[in-house]
């Protein structure tokens, strides 16, 4: 018996259908089914609640969130060895659990929910960032209700940064600008399979009602820019997006000697706006 549910333990799951993590696929398995449901109830009551989530692996997230009462849960599985094990638990939750095979990367979630839905995942290492840049710069509002997302600790440090830390940069300025992001807790490398080099946290963010008005593409555009060259003056770093960066920046009210670091969401939303009417200008 196990801790959330009478399915077999996630260490027989693992051994009979040859799970063995890969590197490749970003892979480190969590097999405490308390710690797992306690991640399921981060994101909140679950009851009647549509859920994503990524990288499920041998189902052990996937197996809390319905103990917890979701509704419905989508999950995104690239190794096939993986949706051989989740079809179990499919078995076991009849109706509630739907298994998609495919790279998430390249896969449009959205398409498979009615409603506002909410992402929980423990996310394969290589690919988290790129699917979290994904949702925060997809349309708005968006068709997910939270984010609720295992990272390594140092991605999530860079996730609610504040400007002038050391971890602010570009996934700092995204994530501010879009929702209110925060760290839950901690997770060690002990409760993975195998254990990674570093520590996890577990990120919480919550769509913001008013983000700052600029599209998305110019937002990324400033700030891969002015982050690439950091440790440069902004009128610096931002010649290759401005015809005149100084004039650009005095027109949003910053200092040109500024660094990327020390510009808040705000100034670079601004940058953004300003680049969106350079373009119209030149059209």
């Amino acid at each position: 018996m196990s801790a959330i549910d009478d399915l077999p333990p996630l260490r027989d799951v693992i051994r009979r259908h040859e799970l063995s993590a890969r590197k490749s696929l970003g892979q480190n398995f969590l097999l405490d089914l308390n710690l797992t449901a306690r991640i399921a109830r981060a994101s909140g009551p679950l009851e009647g609640v549509e859920v994503l989530e990524v990288g499920p692996g041998p189902g052990g997230l996937t197996r809390g969130l319905l103990a917890m009462g979701a509704k419905r849960v989508v999950a995104i599985e690239k190794d096939s060895r993986a949706v051989a094990a989740l079809a179990e638990v499919a078995e076991h939750y009849p109706g509630r659990l739907e298994v998609i095979e495919g790279d998430a990367l390249a896969l449009d979630a959205s398409q498979h929910f009615s409603g506002p839905a909410r992402v929980v995942a423990n996310l394969p290492y290589n690919v988290g960032t790129a699917l979290l840049i994904g949702w925060l710069t997809g349309p708005w509002p968006p068709w997910w209700g939270s984010l609720t997302l295992m990272f390594q600790r140092e991605v999530a440090e860079r996730i609610v940064a504040q400007p002038g830390s050391e971890a602010y940069g570009r996934l700092g300025v995204l994530a501010g600008w879009r929702t209110e992001a925060r760290i839950l807790f901690d997770v060690p490398p002990s409760a993975f399979v195998p254990p990674p080099k570093v520590t996890s946290s577990v990120v919480h963010l919550v769509p913001r009602s008013e983000p700052h008005p600029c599209r998305a593409r110019d937002l990324e555009q400033v700030t891969q820019a002015a982050f690439g060259q950091r440790r440069k003056m902004l009128r610096q770093s931002l010649k290759g997006v401005f015809r005149d960066p100084v004039a650009a920046l005095t027109a949003c009210g910053i200092q040109e000697t500024r660094r990327a670091e020390e510009i808040g969401v705000e100034g670079f939303a601004a940058l953004a706006r300003l680049l969106e009417a350079e373009r119209a200008r030149s059209l």
